[in-house]
């Protein structure tokens, strides 16, 4: 399970799970020492988390005190009680996207000065699918075939002082037509763009980390077929 707060990736392991050390800074045994903010520098590993640990992680995250971690993977003791306390600290909303194919470009929207894709919530007794293929239609205006499950994507984020956490089903999506392409200005999408490979690359500097990892995941997964 991978969580994006503030941003910043958080992989939560279960205990019996290996960590890909290959990124990892500094590593920090929450059985033998308190999780600071002064420890969490570059990319960390915390090990032997509990409730009281998560808690203080996800306060040092949300602190608008500047903090130099890059990513964080959290190897908890009870993974099932762990998925319980976010639960209860957030409140859940579900939403679905896609990447849109045409030939070798990908349709990007801009929104809230960043780069994006297209995504929104589900709707009550809506089924994952048909909330991306829904949304994709509302904000961009075009027709898709609707392909593979990409991956899933948790992160946090704030609305009336109340505590959020969206769950998002990210689809590949295949345009059918595009003729009346144009962004939802009601939404806030300034604009939406067709880019090739290297185009998507320069937008993701000026993007989420969480669209970041849905490319990412979906070029590993193109990878994995093509052998």
């Amino acid at each position: 399970m991978i969580i994006f707060i503030n941003d910043i990736p958080v992989r939560i392991l279960k205990a019996a799970e290996i960590a890909d050390t290959g990124r990892i800074n500094h590593t920090v045994d929450a059985a033998v020492e308190p999780v600071t903010q002064a420890k969490l520098i570059h990319h960390v590993w915390i090990k032997n988390v509990g409730e009281k640990e998560m808690e203080t992680i996800l306060g040092i995250l949300d602190s608008k005190v500047p903090t130099g971690v890059l990513s964080l993977i959290i190897s908890v003791k009870d993974y099932d009680a762990i998925k319980v306390f976010l639960k209860n600290r957030f409140k859940i909303v579900k939403a679905a996207g896609g990447l849109i194919r045409k030939k070798d470009k990908f349709l990007m929207i801009y929104r809230m000065k960043k780069w994006d894709l297209p995504k929104g919530k589900k709707d009550k007794g809506e089924r994952y699918k048909e909330t991306a293929v829904r949304e994709v239609g509302e904000e961009c205006n075009v027709s898709v075939r609707l392909g593979r499950k990409i991956c899933t994507t948790w992160h946090t984020y704030t609305m009336n002082k109340r505590a959020m956490l969206k769950k998002t089903r990210w689809y590949v999506m295949d345009v059918i037509d595009d003729s009346k392409l144009r962004p939802a200005l009601d939404e806030d999408i300034e604009d939406v763009r067709w880019m090739n490979q290297k185009e998507v690359y320069h937008a993701l500097e000026h993007s989420y980390k969480s669209i970041s990892y849905v490319i990412e995941q979906y070029y590993q997964h193109s990878s994995i077929k093509s052998k």
